[in-house]
């Protein structure tokens, strides 16, 4: 752990544009302080703070798909601060630091890229490279608690991304329809299993069936080697896109969605689903 510099040095530092990493670790520590610090920064916790890195890498991702560079710099930029939000709760705590964060990333990335950094030839296609990381991975978890073939897959992950992980482990020792027809046919056999619990069922096994069904939808984007949360992401990009599109149409007559109604607001989409394919 480093051991804190003293006032004077600490306000030269903090105060210092261009000061990079050193600068930012030494901001936080003085937000984290307990006689001279923030009151909120000192009440957060790991879990208070975690709510925020899922929103931030969002964030990240969200920047990326709009290809917005200047905003994806100040993302990086929130993901980073929450890096050091950790690093310096975990030095408090005197578990580890961002000196031993960064140590212990560094020494994954030479263990998993032995054809760089090792003996491994790196005559190798990408594909072949991701078989690699995954028994390398696999090699890790049996040095750790994590015997199951399960185990490991973090649960606060979104529950598309938990799904296409938890399918890929399961694939990965055989258990695994062997082509995308059979998931087709579970597609359809769950939404006839969906029809019926709405028809015969109540409100829980409803949920049952339509997470049943999206957990197959998932295993369909895997088998077509399709990210589903970078899918979903697309198509609630879309449909954001298309429906501000016909409220712009409906403003131009003097009108609002509620104004409106189902026929002429699903004739105005398919006008605007027309003119995206204009070239």
């Amino acid at each position: 752990m480093v051991a804190p510099m003293d006032k004077d040095a600490s306000e030269t530092l903090v105060h210092t544009q261009g000061g990079g990493l050193p600068r930012l670790l030494e901001i936080m520590r003085r937000l984290r302080d307990p006689a001279t610090g923030c009151p909120w920064d000192i009440e957060q916790t790991y879990a208070s703070i975690a709510p925020y890195t899922i929103e931030e890498a969002y964030e990240v991702a969200d920047a990326i798909q709009r290809d917005a560079p200047e905003e994806l710099k100040d993302e990086l930029g929130d993901l980073l601060l929450q890096v050091v939000y950790y690093a310096q709760m975990g030095a408090e705590d005197r578990l580890f630091d961002f000196h031993s964060i960064a140590d212990g990333i560094a020494e994954k990335m030479l263990r998993r890229h032995p054809h760089v950094f090792g003996s491994e030839s790196r005559d190798k296609s990408a594909e072949q490279q991701t078989v690699d990381w995954e028994k390398i991975k696999a090699a890790e978890r049996e040095n750790k608690a994590a015997k199951g073939t399960l185990d490991g897959v973090a649960l606060g992950l979104p529950a598309l991304t938990r799904a296409l992980k938890l399918q890929k482990r399961a694939a990965r020792v055989g258990f695994d329809w062997p082509e995308t027809i059979n998931v087709l046919d579970k597609i359809i056999e769950e939404s006839q299993e969906i029809v019926e619990a709405r028809d015969t069922l109540g409100p829980e096994a409803l949920e049952e069936e339509i997470g049943d069904l999206l957990f197959v939808m998932a295993n369909l984007a895997r088998h077509l080697h399709v990210d589903p949360e970078a899918a979903l992401r697309a198509a609630n990009a879309k449909f954001t896109r298309r429906f501000e599109n016909i409220e712009a149409r409906l403003s131009a007559l003097g009108k609002t969605p509620a104004d409106s109604n189902l026929a002429e607001m699903d004739a105005l989409w398919e006008s605007v689903k027309a003119d995206e394919k204009q070239p």
